[in-house]
């Protein structure tokens, strides 16, 4: 059995979302995967599974689909990437509330950041499977434009370091 961790995409999963933490559960348990765990209501489950990632990726994004009437893209990550990408993080002394991981579905491409629009202070770095960016001033006022990113969701590093030692921890 293997843990992953699932980061949905342009989805609300809080407050007044379309989709309760609740039911989010309750969706990966009809999917096949009992025993989810939610992190914050932004999309972030914790699970175990036997099956490979493109096969959870698929029986998840059909299940959301389902639920939401449109599709919703799902990123999946083992538990062993997911502590690679705290590990690899290029920014480990900037605030991991203003550094992110964008969450690809492969690598990005050589040219990525060279394509990186409306700059200011920020700083990225490519990795295996993600785009980090430190925010120097933060996320609101920035105009940074990744157009590799576009099918990506990004999470800061407080949550990747949780959801890593979440997915760490015996269910």
């Amino acid at each position: 059995m293997n843990s992953y961790i699932a980061l949905l995409r342009a989805v609300n999963v809080g407050g007044t979302g379309k989709m309760p933490m609740s039911d989010l559960k309750d969706l990966f348990r009809r999917a096949g995967f009992p025993g989810a765990r939610t992190y914050i209501a932004s999309g972030n489950v914790v699970f175990t599974s036997r099956e490979p990632e493109a096969r959870i990726k698929a029986a998840l994004e059909e299940a959301l689909g389902a639920y939401a009437g449109k599709p919703v893209g799902v990123l999946v990550r083992t538990a062993s990437e997911m502590a690679e990408v705290v590990s690899g993080n290029p920014f480990p002394g900037s605030s991991p509330s203003r550094t992110v991981a964008i969450f690809l579905d492969g690598p990005p491409p050589p040219d990525a950041l060279e394509r990186v629009t409306g700059r200011a202070d920020e700083e990225t770095r490519l990795g295996r499977r993600e785009i980090y960016v430190h925010y120097g001033d933060g996320m609101g006022r920035s105009r940074l434009k990744i157009p590799a990113a576009a099918a990506g969701t990004a999470r800061n590093i407080n949550t990747v370091t949780r959801l890593a030692e979440m997915a760490s921890e015996p269910g």
